[in-house]
């Protein structure tokens, strides 16, 4: 009897504050995240999209969909990882961002993993 498959993907999110492009005297606070998505599975799989739920510290939210990261749709062997870095931009000092990658296993499933929440914060703005 076959073992069922193992759809696995681990999702490691790093966010960066980029002080240079930021200007907190206009509202504008830009930051960097850097992703790294490692297939923990025994499957090879391909990352079709993305939903980002990005909300800044009023509590306004904004939704980004679209079809892989950075231009790409990369496949993952099993044990394979892929990198990337996006930035955002915040009207406060401080928000989250959180969602969800599709993936396309290579026997045809598809399946989705959730993006961890993280919290962007300007420098020396949480205690």
């Amino acid at each position: 009897m076959n073992e069922p498959n193992n759809y696995s993907v681990t999702i490691d999110p790093t966010p960066f504050y980029l002080a240079d492009q930021s200007d907190p005297a206009r509202g504008l606070h830009t930051f960097a995240y850097h992703i790294n998505i490692i297939n923990t599975g025994d499957v090879a799989v391909q990352l079709l999209s993305r939903h980002w739920i990005i909300v800044d510290g009023n509590g306004h939210t904004e939704e980004v969909r679209g079809e892989g990261v950075i231009g790409k749709q990369p496949t993952l062997a099993p044990g394979e990882s892929f990198q990337y870095t996006s930035g955002t931009h915040f009207k406060t000092p401080v928000g989250t961002m959180h969602g969800s990658y599709e993936f396309l296993a290579a026997d045809g499933t598809r399946f989705t993993v959730p993006i961890p929440r993280f919290t962007c914060s300007a420098t020396r703005v949480l205690h």
